[in-house]
């Protein structure tokens, strides 16, 4: 996995979700809080998650086969999207049941202070975790919105590692609010409210995850910007004239290939011809080096036919 890949953003969460889910369970056990269950398994699905990450990553680095020509860059898709049902199902989902059996038979919190100081603690781990994603983000978001980013990052594990973050620091602060109205009022009611709230989060976090990866899997076109350079770099003016259509995929994160029709002069011999084929790959790829695969194919200029 690149730099790109985000794997020191991975692996700090990683080692902070491990942390977190051990301290969650101790607290859960001395105060039997339903958030506090909540919360340490939506901490052990996401230690999981950040493992699917980094193997998807490692498997995504295998050479090209005759079995798959264009090698195993989508891999990091698959266990992208792996991770979305993932949170929904192991950290939603059961988030949603606990909440609902601790509404359905309240109990009290024992021994506040356990879940109260762990959450505490899990907030500032937490809190260095998405600190570290963000800077990460940063170096590769440029003039993007977070908003933007999340969309269009063709590299999954960033979004997925900061929406996590996210995810945990907002499911944090609604368990301590739970916690603590269950202490305040001594109504277990509201632990499970918490806990409902956190299922919730968590669920919509997932959906959210879920799309952006299914698009990603379907395969998507280069960014606008790397389409305009790629146009500008098959045209050299002298033979080849203009690009009559193209098409660009994402392979995977840092591959991209590149399939065009582009126009030449009816009187240019088959080596003219080819050696301007040659040439615009080599400006593509100076270009837009994750321009690995590129197939031109040369034709005269039809403007009814352009399309």
């Amino acid at each position: 996995m690149s730099a790109s890949g985000g794997t020191k953003a991975i692996v700090a969460a990683l080692a902070a979700n491990l942390a977190i889910a051990v301290a969650k369970f101790v607290a859960f056990l001395f105060s039997g809080s339903s958030s506090m269950l909540a919360e340490s398994v939506h901490s052990v699905a996401d230690s999981g998650n950040q493992g699917l990450l980094l193997l998807g990553g490692k498997k995504a680095q295998r050479e090209a086969t005759p079995q798959h020509p264009f090698g195993y860059g989508r891999e990091r898709y698959i266990y992208a999207f792996l991770v979305s049902i993932v949170l929904f199902t192991v950290g939603g989902m059961f988030a949603i049941y606990e909440g609902y059996e601790k509404i359905h038979d309240p109990h009290p919190i024992e021994a506040w202070y356990w879940p109260v100081g762990v959450l505490v603690f899990a907030i500032i781990a937490e809190s260095f975790s998405f600190r570290t994603a963000i800077k990460e983000s940063n170096e590769i978001r440029g003039k993007l919105s977070w908003t933007q980013f999340v969309k269009r990052a063709k590299a999954p594990e960033l979004p997925v590692v900061l929406l996590e973050d996210l995810g945990a620091l907002v499911g944090l602060v609604l368990a301590l609010g739970g916690v603590g109205l269950a202490l305040l009022t001594g109504n277990g009611v509201w632990d499970g409210i918490g806990t409902l709230c956190i299922g919730v989060l968590l669920i919509a976090i997932a959906i959210v995850l879920a799309a952006e990866t299914k698009s990603l899997l379907l395969g998507e076109a280069a960014g606008v910007e790397e389409v305009e350079k790629i146009k500008a770099a098959a045209v050299d003016g002298d033979v080849v004239t203009r690009v009559i259509h193209m098409r660009t995929l994402h392979l995977g994160p840092e591959e991209l290939l590149v399939a065009a029709k582009i126009a030449v002069e009816g009187n240019d011999t088959a080596t003219e011809v080819a050696d301007a084929i040659n040439a615009a790959e080599a400006r593509i790829r100076e270009a837009v080096p994750i321009a690995r695969v590129i197939y031109l194919e040369p034709d005269i200029y039809r403007p009814e036919a352009a399309k």
